[in-house]
């Protein structure tokens, strides 16, 4: 059951945050600011302590249910884009949108945007980049288009279930997806919460926004080190690690406490 979208967003939740705990309950410094990447931007507010983790953990419940129902199982798709420019991206997804729409859904890196949308539309869109000299490209396991306009169903439903929950100012600052900027009240937040399900994640400017408050250390907490390589491809001065193992964490404690 792990595998279906409402039961694996809970458990990444709570896997980010018990790392988030262990960190702390170590010694871990307090960060200056958070962030997350899609899911994981609940997973940054839990740890701010804008919303409990239980209610957080209903919620994206909620989420991955409304997800999985606003795309019926084969009628969208996703691929990441390596190697071209942003702007080349957005343009063949325009012009293979049509009646089906396909959008550039994650800024991820300097030369990587993840694209979704109608899976037909998709393929049109990798079609002309290819076409057009992007060599790479990478058609993923997923059937749920996140962060496309194929989500606004999902989140209205997102959007009225917000409310059964206790939301608070956050007590770190979180920089938000859907415009790589801090939002200070619940109103803002919620609405970046929703917004975010059909509009990009711009992490490229989630980390530029972070070093420009003036990160120079990045810690990511959760399964995997997919985003600690990320923030090193954006800015490579930074100093990014994942505390995946236990061995992670008493190089980082050494190094930073």
């Amino acid at each position: 059951q792990l595998n279906r979208t409402e039961y694996t967003q809970p458990a990444l939740l709570a896997a980010s945050v018990a790392v988030w705990r262990v960190w702390r309950a170590q010694g871990g410094a307090v960060p200056a600011q958070l962030a997350g990447h899609s899911l994981g931007e609940y997973s940054a507010l839990v740890a701010a302590e804008a919303i409990a983790l239980r209610d957080a953990a209903h919620l994206v419940r909620i989420r991955g249910q409304a997800m999985q129902e606003a795309a019926p199982e084969g009628s969208g798709a996703m691929a990441a884009v390596l190697g071209a420019e942003d702007a080349v991206v957005e343009e063949a997804c325009r012009d293979a949108s049509g009646v089906h729409v396909v959008v550039a859904a994650n800024f991820n890196s300097p030369g990587q945007v993840v694209i979704g949308g109608h899976a037909d539309a998709v393929d049109k869109a990798l079609a002309l980049l290819a076409e057009r000299g992007v060599r790479k490209a990478v058609k993923l396991p997923v059937s749920v288009p996140s962060h496309t306009p194929l989500m606004r169903e999902a989140a209205n439903r997102l959007a009225e279930a917000m409310t059964a929950y206790a939301w608070h100012a956050p007590k770190i600052p979180v920089v938000q997806n859907v415009d790589a900027r801090v939002h200070e009240s619940v109103e803002s937040i919620r609405e970046a919460l929703v917004s975010q399900l059909y509009l990009p994640v711009r992490w490229s400017g989630c980390v530029q926004a972070l070093v420009a408050g003036g990160a120079t250390r990045i810690a990511e907490c959760g399964p995997g080190k997919v985003l600690a390589g990320l923030v090193k491809r954006i800015d490579k001065s930074i100093d990014a690690r994942a505390l995946g193992t236990p061995g992670d964490f008493e190089a980082a404690r050494a190094e930073w406490v």
